[in-house]
């Protein structure tokens, strides 16, 4: 018996990083996963992976109500319902806040924030359809607090934790639940660029990163995206069945506070 057996989750942001750790895990653990994303390649090849009937990939530019409304009507041709989301889809940018072009911060407003709630506008009526079921918005570290030189994206962060406990307000009596996971500093291609350049020295930027995360963290490393996921798992299923409108933070005690050891 798998912790989501019989459930139908939309996961965005599906073909790397967290979003690739969730579905892996959601699908592992009996769902059948709507993976979304822009990455039609690596989404339909994760898709394949999966298995026919366990998975199925649809396009997503979660800037675009269309494109949510297309998803939908591919998740329930394919399962016949939907009762999860996953708000995984996000970028970030560093930039000094009075340096950060106007098209930037939008940018990062479209696909984080706006993103995020178009998700919530779209799929929470199906999951009422579906007699209930859970969304999980992923925030941040930064959405629960300050970090220099990621301004616009804190910003959507922050805006993410307040949607959430609103959502989950609003729809508590639909019989909907909804949380956020916190990542802090997590070993994906959005915090390590590296990952998708070729030619780059990967070990290098690993040793790199384990320096960093070594003297930041106090459990002295980066986050692995399947931590997270694993999290995002929690919240999904029946475990949590008693928690809503809630921020969980995952990031080896760095919010915690600074050691001088």
């Amino acid at each position: 018996m798998g912790k989501l057996d019989g459930r139908v989750v939309l996961i965005t942001g599906a073909a790397r990083g967290q979003g690739e750790q969730e579905a892996r895990l959601f699908a592992a653990e009996g769902a059948k996963v709507v993976l979304a994303d822009v990455l039609d390649g690596q989404g339909e090849a994760l898709a394949k992976e999966i298995g026919e009937g366990r998975a199925v990939y649809v396009h997503l530019d979660v800037r675009q109500e269309g494109d949510w409304s297309a998803a939908v009507a591919a998740a329930k041709q394919a399962f016949g319902k939907i009762d999860g989301l996953v708000n995984n889809a996000g970028i970030l940018r560093f930039n000094e806040l009075t340096s950060t072009p106007l098209d930037e911060f939008l940018q990062i407003i479209q696909v984080n924030q706006v993103g995020a709630f178009l998700g919530i506008k779209t799929v929470a009526p199906e999951i009422e359809a579906a007699g209930g079921g859970s969304i999980v918005n992923t925030a941040s570290y930064t959405g629960v607090t300050g970090m220099a030189y990621v301004g616009a994206y804190a910003a959507t962060k922050h805006a993410i934790v307040g949607l959430t406990k609103v959502a989950a307000l609003e729809l508590a009596a639909k019989k909907i639940r909804v949380n956020a996971v916190c990542p802090g500093a997590i070993d994906t291609a959005m915090s390590n660029p590296a990952q998708l350049d070729p030619e780059a020295d990967g070990e290098e930027a690993a040793q790199a990163l384990d320096e960093l995360y070594r003297k930041l963290v106090p459990l002295g490393r980066i986050g692995r995206p399947e931590e997270v996921a694993k999290l995002a798992l929690f919240l999904s299923c029946e475990d949590s069945s008693y928690i809503t409108g809630q921020p969980f933070v995952v990031d080896g005690g760095w919010l915690a506070g600074v050691s001088i050891f």
